[in-house]
């Protein structure tokens, strides 16, 4: 991978859980991307208020202009979601809607990164609205990392040397597409 300037990549958590694996594998993420990725994590999933157009034409509420921004300004997203009822958790899809007509999506190179070898239909549902939404779900970047049960945090994500070869595999592999991609 060869690029003149890092790679940004916005990695998002699908949980609002303090003790959430998927959260854990986004900070995993951060301590373990190559030195050509930057990654920054959005935090405000909860703040984003409950999707409604008519919120736009009153004027767009700050964490939704926020939220858009840090996505026009990444080259690639990474998503680490949960399965909740056999589907994307709420605030998750709530964030994603907030952006469908904005299109930040569009092109953008995604991977889709979950704990639990049980999420496959949230991951199916995720892919399919990201597609729906034009971004380019980049499936060599996308896998599970089986880290529900092992009760580890970020730290312990990274120290264990296959867990952390596996999250920096996606970030490689993302940033790749990224940056061979031109928008």
């Amino acid at each position: 991978m060869s690029t003149t300037r890092p790679v940004r990549i916005l990695a998002i958590s699908g949980s609002l859980r303090r003790a959430s694996s998927n959260s854990a594998l986004i900070g995993a993420a951060l301590r373990v991307a190559p030195d050509a990725v930057h990654v920054s994590v959005f935090h405000g999933l909860a703040d984003l208020p409950a999707f409604n157009p008519d919120l736009e034409s009153e004027g767009t509420p700050e964490t939704v202009i926020s939220f858009r921004a840090k996505l026009r300004a990444c080259d690639a997203v990474l998503v680490s979601s949960p399965e909740y009822a056999h589907g994307i958790p709420g605030a998750l899809k709530n964030a994603l809607d907030w952006v469908v007509g904005s299109g930040e999506f569009i092109d953008k190179p995604v991977a889709l990164i979950n704990a639990s070898m049980r999420a496959t239909r949230a991951w199916a549902a995720l892919a399919e609205t990201l597609s729906v939404m034009s971004a380019r779900v980049i499936l060599d970047a996308s896998i599970t990392i089986p880290v529900q049960g092992r009760l580890l945090d970020a730290g312990g994500i990274a120290r264990d040397s296959g867990l952390s070869t596996l999250v920096r595999s996606s970030l490689e592999r993302l940033a790749e597409a990224a940056s061979t991609f031109t928008f």
